[in-house]
């Protein structure tokens, strides 16, 4: 999937990923797409709930081996 910027939070906890992708998307203009990897597994259930919070869409989530990966698209 195509994606305008990338966030690696992987090896990082709760709160770090979720405080990065907020710094992170503040930098997208609207309907960009960020790309997050991340391997925290509650990392799955934050992003969730932060893209719903925000507004922002979920586009696509992949897991493999302990690996998350991420794509969300900036609201408009």
């Amino acid at each position: 999937m195509e994606f305008d910027a990338e966030l690696d939070a992987q090896g990082l906890y709760c709160p770090e990923p979720i405080m990065m992708l907020h710094v992170e998307m503040r930098k997208l203009q609207a309907a960009q797409v960020l790309k997050v990897i991340a391997t925290d597994p509650s990392t799955e259930r934050d992003i969730t709930k932060f893209c719903q919070f925000l507004g922002h869409e979920l586009l696509s989530i992949k897991k493999e081996e302990g690996i998350l990966w991420f794509w969300i698209k900036k609201k408009d």
